[in-house]
């Protein structure tokens, strides 16, 4: 039987550190600190530490993490937020869960982040904030986005659930904008043993009211000063994501390497790859190619043992959620061509260098 190549396999990194794991949850269940409490505590300060930001809020996912940071902004009803249309639905979630209204702009046709030059055409008297989104685990031109938002005093929130240390001329994303939002979905790059998201702030005012919204409005047990949520990171979580941030660096190296091959072996006019941009340091979260016949090109792949994956095959304007905000096809060409004729490669830390030649081979044989 042949060995099938997947795109993303979680058992490797987890047999390797289960013992520390395992460890970790019994220190849980001794303290039976199952949510939030000292093991959330303490990978908040080991994260903002290590992105460099003041302060990092733990919450139950990386969209309630969106949606929170919408609610500390005093962003909501009648406001818009601008974002680009190629990312993962949770990203507008966030706007919408509020009551404010996501407005899409289309993005760069060589690195496929949000396009800066659409970004002041879609601005009016409503907008609020911008949601740049470090896709693919690559940031997006901070400066230029950030120049933009202080222009017309935007707000700039950094969708970092692909990119925890990712670097931008050199300096760790999450800490440029007034808020970055990551996922600790356990497939990410630093992924938890179960859910989990959380927040980067360098504002105390905004760290004081992420930990009041996510514990149901309250800052004293039983008064509750707001409407608030239930979105406290578990303790099991917490403690998972504390052993695991000290690998995190390591394993990115790892992805770096991999993808360093991809981009200088994979040698085929058919396969068009994300640019990458001399102040972007990608951690590679996913590798995510544009095939000039998707189909054909994921047969080959399967029939070579190789199984991809897709990220993502509907641009955002044309999910159903949103067709009350009447966008159309065409409206977003480099969007729509990017989710038509995408696909992605095997990209994980534990990929062994053998898989890898094959995964090349494999795409230059198309």
């Amino acid at each position: 039987m042949k060995k099938t190549i997947n795109c993303l396999d979680l058992k490797e990194q987890h047999s390797k550190i289960k013992n520390e794991i395992f460890e970790a949850f019994e220190k849980v269940y001794s303290k039976t600190a199952f949510s939030g409490g000292p093991f959330v505590q303490e990978f908040e300060n080991n994260f903002a530490k290590f992105i460099g930001a003041d302060y990092a809020v733990a919450v139950s996912s990386g969209t309630t993490a969106l949606h929170l940071s919408m609610l500390a902004l005093g962003i909501g009803n009648g406001d818009e937020v601008i974002m680009p249309a190629n990312t993962f639905i949770a990203t507008p979630w966030g706007p919408s869960h509020a009551g404010a209204v996501p407005v899409f702009v289309d993005c760069d046709p060589k690195t496929w982040q949000i396009d800066v030059n659409k970004i002041e055409e879609a601005i009016n008297p409503n907008t609020k904030a911008v949601i740049g989104v470090h896709l693919y685990g690559q940031p997006f031109d901070l400066d230029k986005v950030k120049s933009i938002c202080d222009k017309y005093n935007l707000f700039l929130i950094e969708d970092a659930a692909q990119a925890h240390g990712a670097k931008y001329k050199e300096k760790t994303v999450g800490s440029f904008g007034e808020m970055a939002c990551y996922s600790f979905y356990p497939g990410k790059n630093l992924g938890a043993c179960g859910e989990g998201g959380g927040i980067t702030t360098n504002r105390n005012d905004l760290k004081e009211h992420l930990h009041s919204l996510r514990n149901h409005g309250s800052k004293e047990r039983y008064f509750h000063d707001e409407i608030g949520y239930n979105y406290r990171m578990g303790g099991l979580e917490g403690a998972s994501l504390n052993i695991k941030l000290k690998y995190i660096e390591v394993w990115n190296k790892k992805r770096q390497e991999v993808a360093k091959r991809y981009l200088t072996e994979i040698n085929n006019s058919r396969i068009q790859m994300q640019f990458q941009p001399e102040w972007a340091k990608s951690v590679f979260h996913l590798f995510v190619v544009i095939a000039d016949n998707k189909t054909e090109f994921e047969n080959h792949l399967k029939e070579n043992g190789i199984n991809p994956a897709y990220h993502y095959p509907v641009p955002c304007h044309l999910q159903k959620a949103y067709s009350n905000l009447n966008y159309k096809k065409g409206d977003f060409p480099n969007s729509e061509y990017l989710a038509e004729n995408c696909i992605s490669l095997p990209m994980y830390a534990e990929l062994k260098t053998k898989d890898v030649t094959k995964v090349i081979k494999v795409v230059n044989s198309f």
